[in-house]
């Protein structure tokens, strides 16, 4: 198996590389994903992206800046190569400077179970408070959701298997 085809887990260590890649040459991958995560959710819409984003913000980030904008975009992973982009845009109106969180979600996860969904949620939110990948940014997305870094291998794994073998709900 190329490194190239495992490009979503670049920087874990070879164990876990060659497990993953006996799961791909034994098309056992999706099979695995599958029993984990049976069920995708039903938050297709933009406006129903917001509100469930919104209800995540409001039980673990109160006190942090406003989100003007939630969407699912689907040009994201082509474009910024990523999953999820928290941007903060200041325009000028009048003689006021008026600045907005925006938060952009990879239609990639509009079929993804809703674990998925919510890592990616809760990483763009924790950037309202931490703009950098940092240690606090973890505490931070660990204390919103204790398997963070568990979800967020599976999420690689799941971008992975879309990538070699196609759709997988």
């Amino acid at each position: 198996m190329s490194m190239s085809s495992l490009k979503y887990l670049s920087g874990y260590p070879a164990s876990v590389l060659d497990q993953v890649s006996a799961a791909i040459s034994a098309k056992t991958l999706g099979q695995f994903l599958l029993k984990k995560y049976p069920d995708t959710h039903n938050i297709k819409t933009n406006k129903a992206l917001y509100a469930y984003v919104m209800e995540v913000k409001n039980q673990n980030l109160r006190q942090s800046s406003p989100l003007s904008k939630v969407v699912y975009d689907d040009k994201l992973d082509v474009l910024h190569n990523a999953l999820g982009l928290h941007s903060y845009v200041s325009r000028v109106q009048g003689s006021k400077l008026k600045a907005k969180n925006e938060m952009r979600i990879g239609s990639v996860f509009k079929t993804a179970p809703i674990a998925f969904l919510n890592m990616i949620v809760v990483h763009e939110l924790a950037h309202l408070k931490e703009k950098d990948h940092n240690k606090a940014f973890y505490k931070l997305c660990t204390h919103m959701e204790p398997d963070y870094h568990q979800l967020e291998f599976d999420v690689r794994l799941y971008l992975t298997h879309l990538d070699l073998f196609g759709d997988l709900y």
